[in-house]
């Protein structure tokens, strides 16, 4: 009995030991989070995205067509291409920068492609159903801008050492014209050590 007893009391213990234990820390909205691998990370996209659109907002010819025109120029963003050696969601990539465009008060800003597929389905229902107070077809804002990217990476590594380094590319086109209006990059790089194998 006693032998059960201590085989119970041992496999309860390795139990434990496996299992181990989860520790989750939360973080405020826009708070740097921790960097544990090293690799691509929130705290890139935000650092990034404000930079680049900062120097894309404060553009000269961004300011030149609002005099030329009256108004502030409308921007989209079209397709953030992933060059990188990992798996990296440019749709985040994106909508960081649509929202920092937005938020900077320096251009104006329309639906993305798959929006307005949506929106035009349901201005369609809405001539059939809700006709007098169905909103009209062709009133639709067009895009001036169209904001492009690349993210891009290099690893340099040996043995438990290693720097990667992001880049990401961005440039603001004329839609009617296909001038690059403004092109700029910003480049992370990160130290990475990984501790030794206990034996």
């Amino acid at each position: 009995m006693k032998k059960v007893a201590l085989i119970l009391a041992a496999l309860a213990a390795v139990t434990l030991i496996s299992c181990g234990s989860t520790q989750v820390d939360r973080y405020e909205a826009g708070a740097d989070v921790k960097d544990l691998s090293g690799y691509w990370n929130e705290n890139d996209i935000k650092m990034v995205c404000e930079e680049l659109i900062a120097g894309c907002t404060a553009s000269p010819r961004v300011s030149k067509f609002e005099a030329e025109k009256g108004r502030l120029p409308v921007a989209i963003v079209g397709k953030i291409a992933n060059k990188s050696s990992e798996h990296i969601d440019t749709a985040m990539v994106a909508k960081r920068f649509q929202t920092a465009i937005i938020n900077s008060g320096a251009m104006e800003f329309v639906a993305d492609s798959e929006q307005r597929l949506e929106l035009r389905a349901e201005k369609n229902d809405q001539a059939e159903n809700a006709y007098e107070t169905a909103k009209s077809i062709g009133n639709e804002l067009a895009a001036d801008f169209m904001l492009q990217g690349t993210v891009l990476s290099h690893v340099d590594q040996e043995g438990r050492e290693s720097v990667r380094t992001y880049q990401v590319d961005a440039q603001l086109i004329d839609i009617e014209t296909n001038k690059i209006l403004w092109q700029g990059e910003k480049t992370i790089s990160k130290y990475v050590k990984k501790a030794s194998k206990k034996l």
